[in-house]
């Protein structure tokens, strides 16, 4: 556990807390009085601050505008019926956000930093967390250079913040994913390990395409041969065949290592469910959809937690799922959801207490 960080803190004069409508609370979109904010300058973090919600003032050659140097994480945190709050598995996305730093040729940003800055921002903005079924406060640690001038290097400054905003379930009905067979995502030895600002927006593209034929989403396939499946936009996919939970391998580096996806995985074994994590073909799983043997298909994300995926196409043949007679992709998100909301033992220490 870090040690207590002195931390200059300003408070908002009056909170927007009691203008919010958390009965519609789309995600992403209103954010808390309050925010973190740290420099890296000179080779050290400083200037660590907490402060009300404010724009940012920057300057127009700001290198991540022109170069791209930005990574950030996703974070969610709870409150059990005792009004406690409690933030899931950070450390962990510390370790991922500092392997996208690594990457991304940015300084890590220190535990003190990361975990104790996210803990005392969270105290202060802590009745931001609703407490309703599958609701939470989304966490945003994001970093970006700073250099204000024009040339192709590493910046020499970057910023770095935290901001929250109170969230409701990310997807309100089942998916319909389209299997993406002419854009790539990522490739071996490229970024797409890392949350980095470049991946997301390299994926629009796709995803809006997707959706002019009326789908949600896209899952990414490998750029050689357009075969080998990855992830899906904003989060990773699971396939349920023959009773085995198979989930696209970490190993090529071309999809980010969901700290979600790892829980799943976990919660998956202590159900009895074998997972398997392997190269799968999109050949592979039209097999099992046309012996019946294809049972469930899931995404897992920060955001979304699981999402039940109702239709993939992938050229012109549809796989259909009947979702409502599904078993373990719920049974995974509600006992999921029973450790982050406090109604059941935390047996792996994944929350960190606020």
């Amino acid at each position: 556990m870090t040690e207590a960080l002195d931390i200059l803190i300003t408070k908002v004069e009056r909170s927007k807390l009691n203008e919010m409508d958390f009965d519609n609370l789309p995600f992403g979109k209103y954010f808390t009085d309050h925010m973190l904010e740290a420099d890296y300058e000179n080779g050290e973090w400083k200037n660590v601050e907490i402060k009300p919600y404010q724009p940012l003032l920057l300057d127009p050659s700001l290198a991540a505008l022109h170069y791209g140097q930005a990574i950030f994480e996703g974070i969610k945190a709870y409150k059990d019926d005792n009004n406690n709050a409690f933030i899931f598995r950070p450390y962990d996305n510390l370790t991922r956000f500092n392997l996208s730093a690594q990457r991304m040729n940015m300084p890590e940003v220190p535990e003190e930093i990361f975990i104790e800055g996210m803990r005392q921002l969270i105290g202060i903005d802590k009745n931001w967390i609703p407490q309703r079924r599958d609701y939470s406060l989304y966490i945003r640690p994001f970093m970006f250079s700073t250099d204000a001038m024009l040339g192709v290097r590493p910046s020499e400054t970057y910023k770095f913040l935290i901001i929250l905003s109170p969230s409701g379930p990310y997807f309100a009905a089942p998916m319909k994913i389209l299997v993406e067979e002419t854009y790539t995502r990522a490739a071996p030895g490229g970024v797409g390990f890392s949350k980095n600002a470049g991946n997301y927006g390299g994926s629009l593209k796709a995803a809006t395409d997707a959706k002019k034929e009326g789908y949600d989403q896209v899952l990414w396939t490998d750029a050689f041969e357009h075969k080998w499946l990855q992830e899906v936009g904003m989060m990773n996919v699971f396939f349920l065949i023959k009773g085995v939970a198979v989930t696209p391998s970490l190993e090529e580096g071309t999809i980010l290592k969901g700290v979600t996806r790892d829980s799943v995985m976990v919660v998956l074994r202590e159900m009895g469910i074998p997972v398997e994590q392997r190269r799968i073909s999109i050949e592979e799983l039209i097999d099992a959809h046309k012996a019946g043997t294809l049972q469930e298909v899931f995404g897992t994300g920060t955001a979304a937690t699981i999402a039940p995926i109702k239709e993939l196409k992938y050229k012109d043949y549809v796989m259909q799922f009947e979702v409502q007679g599904w078993t373990v992709s719920p049974e995974v998100k509600s006992r999921l959801n029973a450790i982050r909301e406090g109604k059941a033992e935390d047996t792996h220490g994944w929350l960190v207490k606020v």
